[in-house]
């Protein structure tokens, strides 16, 4: 019998591989999307689209500034990241 059996097993942390974005409100028969390396941003009307876009690029630019990658982050940091990245 294995010794595995008897270890504890370890919680895995779930790790974030990219994000998507939604927009929702889209009238104009538009269709928007951006992609980044680990982001996929899709719909919106112009203006929610944009702020989508803006919303990444910092949130990006702040892991890069924390030296941190998207996989490694804990989810409670991503989301303030993200909510200080949204345009006011």
């Amino acid at each position: 019998m294995s010794d595995d059996a008897t270890k504890p097993k370890r919680k895995r942390r779930p790790k974030i591989g990219g994000i998507l974005g939604v927009g929702l409100d889209h009238e104009d028969g538009h269709k928007r999307i951006t992609t980044g390396d680990q982001f996929v941003l899709v719909g919106g009307s112009q203006d929610t689209h944009e702020r989508m876009t803006e919303t990444m690029l910092k949130t990006f630019e702040e892991l890069k500034r924390r030296e941190k990658k998207l996989e490694h982050v804990e989810v409670g940091e991503l989301e303030e990241i993200i909510d200080k990245s949204r345009p006011q």
